[in-house]
């Protein structure tokens, strides 16, 4: 896989949807869903070494080298949703220029104490907002769990 690469796709992804948006004022063609997280899913398994596992599978999307199990969450708005506690957690925002910035890379636990007591959702997924991940960042003894190798 090609960093360089996949920049330029996502990139021309967002300049066709600027294109659509231009065409059809007042709709909007945001990329989101499978697309968003699987961007993530393949820009977290090149940049960290990890190996992607079937997709949609239950709680985690990869595996470090040392056997660990990751959820990765990919989003370009201010949040991401999650179901359960992962073992351990990355969180990328997509830039539309193709970039990512990482948001969290840590442990699955301290992101799940914030949500696991409060009432469930209909559709079954906790919100929790980047900016409450960007404080356990800067939270004294937090280190991220996984460096990047790429």
């Amino acid at each position: 896989m090609s960093a360089d690469k996949v920049q330029e796709i996502v990139c021309a992804i967002y300049r066709h949807v600027g294109e659509l948006e231009k065409l059809f004022p007042g709709r909007h063609f945001t990329p989101d869903g499978h697309m968003v997280g699987s961007i993530g899913e393949c820009l977290a398994a090149y940049h960290y070494g990890l190996e992607l596992m079937p997709a949609s599978a239950a709680g985690h999307d990869a595996k470090s080298p040392d056997g660990r199990l990751v959820q990765v969450k990919a989003t370009q708005k201010d949040r991401i949703a999650i179901s359960s506690e992962p073992d351990y957690l990355i969180v990328l925002k997509l830039k539309p220029d193709g970039t990512s910035e990482e948001i969290y890379n840590g442990l699955g636990g301290p992101v799940w104490e914030m949500v696991k007591d409060k009432p469930l959702p209909k559709n079954g997924q906790y919100q929790v907002p980047l900016s409450k991940l960007k404080k356990l960042t800067q939270a004294e003894g937090y280190k991220p769990a996984f460096m990047r190798v790429r």
